[in-house]
């Protein structure tokens, strides 16, 4: 299936200084373009990490949805305590979503076997219709090991969203019978010290990228 780009300007309110560029990915019968560049709010210095570094720090939200297992799942409350990256995306996505999830997951894999454990991923569908638990499973597995996948209500969804500055939008079925999700395709990364998201990964971030910021999440280094 053909891919198209949208690109959403959107802002982090009271959160961000600088309004966030939102890249989505979409499914649909269209041609794909470019990403735009980001516009991010950064700590002026020091950083260990190559993540840009939020001013304003995030709370998790308070989602609960069903996990791939067919359970109800309380993303703030499970994850409570541990670094958390989290990315709301769907599974037909042809572009954005499966390198990402691909990405992070070769990133993940470097990790030993302790520090991984110390790391929750986790994605949230933004097509729930589709993307049932055992969709989500299957697609999960394909990208890396131990990923948490959800989904559920789709309001809840976008409403959890909204607050970190991603925006999501209702599914579009095409005349052809093709579907377009568009989202946001930022990463977030919530640190264990205090479950707030301090860093924030665009689309287009690299796997060593990611590859040298789990090393530090799974420390707990401070951003």
């Amino acid at each position: 299936m053909a891919s198209t780009h949208r690109r959403l300007l959107g802002t982090a309110a009271l959160a961000l200084s600088a309004a966030l560029a939102l890249t989505a990915c979409s499914s649909s019968g269209g041609s794909g373009s470019g990403d735009s560049p980001a516009k991010v709010s950064k700590e002026s210095s020091g950083s260990p990490y190559q993540a840009s570094v939020l001013k304003k720090h995030f709370d998790k939200p308070g989602l609960v949805l069903t996990d791939t297992s067919g359970r109800p799942y309380d993303l703030r409350e499970q994850t409570a305590g541990k670094a958390t990256l989290l990315f709301f995306g769907y599974t037909s996505c042809p572009d954005v979503c499966p390198t990402t999830m691909g990405d992070i997951g070769v990133a993940m894999s470097r990790l030993p076997a302790e520090d991984r454990k110390k790391i929750d991923v986790v994605f949230v569908s933004t097509d729930p219709e589709r993307d049932t638990p055992k969709v989500l499973r299957t697609w999960l597995d394909s990208m890396g090991t131990g990923f948490i996948g959800l989904t559920g209500d789709l309001a809840k969804v976008k409403e959890a969203a909204k607050p970190l500055g991603i925006l999501v939008e209702d599914p579009i079925v095409n005349a052809d019978g093709t579907v377009t999700s568009t989202h946001g395709a930022q990463v977030l990364g919530f640190l264990p010290s205090d479950d707030k998201a301090h860093l924030l990964y665009m689309s287009g971030t690299t796997m060593e990228t990611f590859a040298h910021d789990v090393a530090l999440l799974a420390k707990g280094v401070p951003a």
